[in-house]
């Protein structure tokens, strides 16, 4: 008897994903991998040219939709923007974000619920206006983009950050547990440090490189590349049996 391919699951021929914070960083390159896997895909961020580069660069079934996920009204535009091109929406990576350092007790209100409204009330719209036709569909993958700092923040000054991210375990628990019975799977994969415009300040080879190296198990920052089993696991078929989970790719720093 043959036997099936075991990478055929992880494929997204003929799925439809939305990818938020697409402009640049882990977002651009989440966007280029569910291409490649076969996805046609949206993008969605704030930086309107920097989109429509990255749109071009994942191929001819990319589109972009400049979007800010802090306003629930285009949230929803987002989502009927993409059921109007591809007709579906099966994967959502929730991956928009903003991030700063800052010691608490010099921490700055208003910037801090700025980030808050994208980090977390952004996760919140974007997945409920998502939801809608997944759950319609009766079928459904997101994906919350959170931070291994929300599992081990190892010294760095971020609280609001760190909050907004451990704010996605739980967001992706309370939506696993509601939707599970009727198709969608929610899921939250937690990166450790990758380079981006995000980490570039912590990650400089002159500046946090080492610190962060002494504090991670396998002694290095992350490539990319190392990013994209775990995405299309989550994302894919191949993942049908996952949901409510937190999948860490941080080298071991939430561990250590």
């Amino acid at each position: 008897m043959s036997h099936p391919d075991p990478l055929a699951g992880f494929r997204l021929d003929g799925r439809v994903a939305v990818v938020t914070g697409a402009s640049s960083g882990l977002g651009a390159h989440f966007a280029r991998v569910l291409a490649a896997a076969g996805a046609s895909v949206v993008v969605a961020a704030r930086r309107v040219e920097q989109l429509r580069e990255v749109a071009a660069a994942a191929g001819p079934r990319s589109h972009a939709v400049p979007t800010d996920v802090s306003d629930p009204v285009q949230c929803t535009a987002l989502v009927e923007a993409t059921l109007d091109r591809f007709g579906a929406l099966d994967v959502l990576v929730n991956n928009a974000g903003a991030g700063y350092a800052a010691r608490a007790e010099r921490d700055d209100p208003e910037q801090a619920a700025a980030l808050l409204r994208v980090n977390v009330l952004g996760a919140v719209q974007m997945a409920s206006a998502a939801g809608r036709p997944m759950l319609a569909a009766g079928r459904g993958s997101i994906v919350n983009v959170s931070s291994a700092l929300a599992l081990a923040p190892r010294g760095l000054p971020q609280a609001t950050y760190s909050t907004s991210k451990a704010a996605l375990l739980g967001l992706t628990r309370d939506l696993a547990q509601q939707w599970s019975g009727r198709g969608v799977r929610v899921n939250t994969l937690a990166p450790g440090f990758f380079p981006s415009e995000l980490t570039a300040p912590l990650i400089d080879p002159d500046g946090g490189a080492p610190r962060v190296a002494a504090h991670t198990p396998l002694g290095r920052i992350g490539r990319l590349d190392e990013l994209d089993g775990p995405l299309l696991l989550l994302a894919s078929d191949a993942g049908s049996y996952i949901t409510g989970t937190t999948l860490c790719v941080d080298g071991g720093w939430a561990m250590h």
